[in-house]
Formats: C-alpha cells, sequence, structure tokens
C-alpha cells in the first residue's frame, strides 16, 4: 500500500516491526543508522518515515531537523526514553507522531494506518476533516489547497508537514471563532492517538515560524492564554 523507510540501529525491531507492516502489505525499506538513512530519504523520499531517536553516527533527531530542510513526508519517531523534553524537541522539529519503546506491533500499524489515511498515501484521498475540509480555503493572505497539500502566504509558498496543514486548516475554516487545544486534537489526529496540550503548541510555534520565514510581521494565529488558538483574518 505505501513505501515507509525504516531507520533503527536495533536489528531485532528492524526486523519485527517490518514483518509486521509488509504482512499489511506496505514496502519497508529499512537502514541501521542515521546518516545512510538521511542520504535514502532526500534521494528517493518515501510515504512515511520511522525513526529512531537514539542511533549511531547521526541520532534521528538530527536526521528529522536536516530532513524537515527538504521534505515535509509524514515522521514517526521511536524513542526508548521516556522523557517528556525529547518529545516536545521532537515536535518542535516537525515530527507528526511519537511512540515509546516498548510497543505493541499492533499500535505502531494503528498509527501508521492513521497517518496515510490522513495524507492520501494509503491509495485514497486525504482523509478531510471538519466542515468542508476538502475545500480550498482563501482567508485574506492565506490560500490553502487541500487537495494538493499546498498553502501559500501572499502567493509565496509555506511547506507545512500533514499534521501543521491539518491544524491550519482547522483554524482558518472559520476566522475568529476560538479552538480549543482539544478541538485541535481532534482536527489533526486519528481518534485513537492521544497528544497532550504541549503537543499542540509546539505544532502552532513551528508552524508560525514557517510563515514568518515569509513575512516577518505573520500574526494570523492568535494565542488566547487558558483557551486555546484562533485564525485571525488580515
Amino acid at each position: 500500500m505505501a513505501n515507509i523507510t525504516l531507520v533503527d540501529d536495533d536489528e531485532n525491531i528492524v526486523a519485527s516491526v517490518s514483518l509486521a507492516l509488509e504482512s499489511h502489505g506496505h514496502k519497508i525499506t529499512a537502514y541501521h543508522d542515521g546518516a545512510a538513512g538521511l542520504e535514502a530519504l532526500e534521494a528517493s523520499p518515501p510515504d512515511l518515515a520511522i525513526l529512531d531517536v537514539k542511533m549511531p553516527r547521526m541520532d534521528g533527531m538530527e536526521v528529522l531537523r536536516r530532513l524537515r530542510q527538504t521534505s515535509q513526508i509524514p515522521v514517526i519517531m521511536l524513542t526508548s526514553r521516556d522523557e517528556e523534553i525529547d518529545e516536545i524537541l521532537g515536535f518542535n522539529l516537525g515530527a507528526d507522531d511519537y511512540i515509546h519503546k516498548p510497543f505493541s506491533q499492533r499500535l505502531l500499524i494503528e498509527r501508521v494506518k492513521a497517518l496515510l489515511r490522513r495524507t492520501g498515501a494509503d491509495g485514497g484521498e486525504p482523509e478531510p476533516t471538519g466542515e468542508n475540509a476538502s475545500k480550498a480555503i482563501k482567508r485574506g493572505k492565506l490560500s490553502m489547497d487541500p487537495a494538493r497539500h499546498e498553502s501559500t502566504w501572499e502567493g509565496k509558498p509555506v511547506k507545512l508537514t500533514v499534521t501543521e496543514f491539518l491544524l491550519l486548516q482547522a483554524l482558518a475554516q472559520r476566522p475568529g471563532f476560538v479552538k480549543s487545544r482539544d478541538n485541535l486534537m481532534d482536527a489533526a489526529y486519528d481518534d485513537q492517538v492521544y497528544v497532550d496540550d504541549r503537543t499542540i503548541d509546539s505544532h502552532v510555534k513551528r508552524m508560525r515560524k514557517k510563515f514568518r520565514v515569509v513575512d516577518p510581521e505573520f500574526d494570523a494565529i492568535e494565542t488566547l492564554y487558558g483557551v486555546g488558538y484562533r485564525y485571525r483574518e488580515s
């Protein structure tokens, strides 16, 4: 169904994850260190990447950081460290999902399925979220085309990850209306995936940085402390 690149230095995890995903029809290409994985991801981008955080030569965080300079492919991070700061850093760098080791193969398969469904890489159309989710959006300087997963600001392209795009889409559909973090979680994540408030905050922070690259005065995403976020149409 999808081409998936797996980068993990643990041969047992590579073998078990590959077998589980291949049994669901996916094609798996595996690498055992970050540098080799990054080279492959840049040369031939897959539909989805799964990166271990702790690896030789180049860790998963550095792979993700460099990958996000050129690509917005969906990324799931794997980590054996149950440290909140690592998870927040991963989301700040542009990860779409995070799974802690040890994990069940069923959990991983469901997370992969959900992410591929959101992008349309499962062979279907990208999954609509919310009212009129598949329609193009024009809000002041912002234009969004969900069918092509494209967003622009004053005509200049802004590359967003799948999660970032869905969050912005949920906000821009109803400018002026406040979206709580729970509302945004529902818009961007599968029902079986739980993320905390800090994850949403990390994604919003990263979105703002991307828009401020093309417009240093960008302020269309407003924070209402203790409540949530809203899109202000300029």
